[in-house]
Parts: C-alpha cells; sequence; structure tokens
C-alpha cells in the first residue's frame, strides 16, 4: 500500500472521548489533529462548541458521539443529541446502534432508530457504531445491510470501551456486506500505523485512534529511505 503522510492523515478521526479528559485535553487533542491536517476530530458531545472554535480556520471537520458507548439511549434522546450536534458545528455523527435490539433480533428497530438519526442529522455524514465484540457475523451482517438502507454513510466496529476492538476479519466482512457507496471505520485498538495498512488493504478507509501523531512520525520516518516519498 503506497500512501504518503498527507493521505493517511486523512484517513484519521483523531478520537478525544475519554471520560476523564480535561477541557486542556481537548485542547490539546484539537492541536494535534489541526497539526496533522487529519479528517476530523471525534469529541464527546459536550466538546463539540470547543473544538468547532478551535479548528475553525482549519480543513479539520468536528465530529461527535451519539448514544455513546452503550447503545441505549432512548431514540429520541440520540435524535436530539444529533440535532444538538448539528446545530453546534459537528458534520460528523458517530452513533452507536441499539446493541440489545439487533441482539434480539429486531432489525426494523434497529434500522428505523438509524433512519431517524440519519434524517436529524441533516448534510451530516453519519457513521454506524456496531460494537462488534458482542455481535455473531450474521448479527453484524444484519446491522451492516440496516445501516445502509437507513442511508448512513458508513459503518463502524467498535466504541474503544468493549472489550475488543476492530480485526481484520470483520472488516473484511463489513466491507463485504455494503456497497460502495457505504465505507468502513475502524475504531478500537488502532494504536500502530502497520494496522492501519493492513486494515486499508481490505477496503477501510477511515480510521478512529487516539495515536495519531505515533502513526504519522512513523510514517514520516520510513519515507525518509523510501524513493519517492511512499512507504
Amino acid at each position: 500500500m503506497n500512501f504518503t503522510v498527507a493521505q493517511i492523515a486523512k484517513m484519521i478521526d483523531h478520537s478525544i472521548l475519554r471520560p476523564e479528559f480535561t477541557v486542556e485535553d481537548v485542547r490539546t487533542g484539537c492541536a494535534i489533529a489541526a497539526k496533522y491536517d487529519v479528517a476530523s476530530v471525534c469529541v464527546r458531545p459536550c466538546d463539540v462548541p470547543t473544538a468547532v472554535s478551535l479548528l475553525r480556520d482549519t480543513q479539520v471537520k468536528v465530529g461527535t458521539v451519539i448514544g455513546f458507548p452503550h447503545g441505549d439511549s432512548a431514540t429520541e434522546i440520540k435524535v436530539a443529541e444529533t440535532e444538538l450536534a448539528v446545530d453546534q458545528g459537528a458534520t460528523e455523527i458517530d452513533m452507536v446502534l441499539n446493541i440489545g435490539w439487533l441482539r434480539s433480533g429486531d432489525i426494523v428497530s434497529v434500522e428505523n432508530e438509524i433512519l431517524s438519526v440519519v434524517k436529524a442529522a441533516g448534510d451530516a455524514h453519519v457513521k454506524v457504531i456496531l460494537e462488534t465484540a458482542y455481535l455473531t457475523d450474521e448479527q453484524k451482517l444484519a446491522a451492516c445491510w440496516a445501516a445502509e438502507r437507513a442511508g448512513a454513510a458508513f459503518v463502524k466496529t467498535s466504541t474503544g470501551f468493549a472489550p475488543t476492538g476492530a480485526t481484520i476479519d470483520d472488516l473484511a466482512l463489513m466491507r463485504s456486506a455494503v456497497s460502495a457507496a457505504v465505507q468502513v471505520k475502524a475504531s478500537g485498538g488502532i494504536r500502530t500505523l502497520d494496522t492501519m495498512l493492513a486494515m486499508a488493504a481490505v477496503g477501510v478507509s477511515r480510521f478512529g485512534t487516539s495515536a495519531t501523531a505515533e502513526i504519522l512520525e512513523d510514517l514520516a520516518r520510513r519515507q525518509v529511505n523510501v524513493p519517492g516519498g511512499r512507504a
């Protein structure tokens, strides 16, 4: 896989989601995102106004999480969260689907909830978090199909708060389940450049990680000795 640092950066959603983060931690995370010109930051809902203000003069988008991390908020709450986030300037919405409904086989309710969030998001891109650690392959496929039918822009593996995160097998399965109109985002345990490259090889186009600086600096070091500036 031949990528420049700039290309890899535009595949990263820099994650600033840990519950103990202070306002200063959010500011530091946004500074990292701006420095490397990543695709977006993914911040807690309370931090959307701060991130929008800090990144206003950059090309970095602001995203946030909905129904995070358990996915069990009432649909009306997820819709309200989405509407507020968009009103405050978020342009990417990472929603956790209702895991319990999915595991119960109530795909209709899962799909209708995603559709409600997609409608509330308007022009903002919706990424549907499956939380694959808790699902069978059949449930993962059903979730991907429901997300595409509901108009989601992405299907995404994990919140980062479940027992396990993204795996190559899950990502390949998700990529096979959706059309080219839907992108696949890997999240949960994305700590190294080699992990990103392996996942990109199976069709992943976006990555949620807090290891942005380490990954991009690693690629920059590798490119020093690679003709043409690619690794």
